[in-house]
């Protein structure tokens, strides 16, 4: 059994990976609808390849959390750079650019949208 909720979300999720449409190296999951959630959230499974990058962009109607599972990288918000490992979760309000850069291990993270995303 894997320590990491990552390859247990994924077991329980045996749906497609989706490669991004805008960004090469990164394939989404969804793991929760808004239809699953009356509305309040989705949730997603992203995976991003060693040195690929999810370029700066925002989202202008919903706020995303973002809770690391496996791998590292980094986050740049507002200016700033926050190094991501296991464990470690940030905050996008609502139109904030902002973009995450996979490790040399690449990069796996749960992302959630509020509202939901789909």
């Amino acid at each position: 059994m894997s320590a990491s909720i990552f390859t247990h979300l994924d077991d329980n999720h045996p749906g497609p990976w989706n490669p991004h449409p805008a960004f090469t190296g990164v394939s989404l999951k969804a793991t929760l609808c808004g239809a699953d959630t009356n509305n309040a959230f989705s949730a997603h499974l992203v995976r991003i390849d060693p040195g690929c990058v999810i370029g700066m962009h925002t989202h202008e109607t919903q706020c995303e959390l973002h809770e690391v599972a496996e791998g590292s990288g980094q986050c740049v918000l507002a200016g700033e750079v926050l190094d991501y490992a296991p464990g470690v979760s940030a905050v996008m309000p609502v139109g904030a650019a902002h973009e995450v850069r996979a490790g040399k291990n690449g990069l796996k993270i749960l992302a959630k949208f509020v509202p939901p995303l789909v």
